[in-house]
């Protein structure tokens, strides 16, 4: 897969994956940090923070639709190796095996991040509640 990879390099602030992107390609941070954001009213809510190897558009890649958020340069060069999600997927059919350890991948990146939301959400509630 690396044979396939395009580097990337973006400027604090330049979107790596802008929100409603419908390229659905993956991304794997190579140096330096992202953030994830998700637009508000007026606002942008950072939702993580992405560091080297971390992988990013899973959820557009696997629903084969739009960037549910978007995916930002935090610092002044961060790289990142894009994977055409067309190609990517060319691959699978060609070597099945290879897609069954890909996709176990964001499987547990998604769980992560579920748990890690939920824990949030869990503690914003009790702040709330005033418990």
């Amino acid at each position: 897969m690396q044979a396939k990879a395009t580097r990337r390099s973006y400027r604090r602030g330049e979107p790596i994956i802008p929100e409603g992107d419908g390229r659905n390609n993956r991304f794997i941070i190579r140096q330096c940090e992202a953030t994830v954001e998700l637009a508000g009213s007026g606002s942008r809510a950072i939702l993580a923070t992405l560091g080297p190897d971390d992988i990013c558009g899973e959820i557009a890649f696997l629903e084969k639709g739009k960037a549910t958020a978007a995916v930002v340069a935090k610092e002044e060069n961060v790289g990142a190796d894009e994977l055409n999600a067309t190609e990517l997927r060319e691959l699978f059919q060609t070597f099945p095996g290879l897609a069954s350890r890909f996709y176990q991948s964001p499987a547990t990146i998604l769980a992560e991040r579920l748990r890690a939301t939920s824990k949030g959400l869990g503690r914003e509630l009790i702040m709330r509640d005033g418990k």
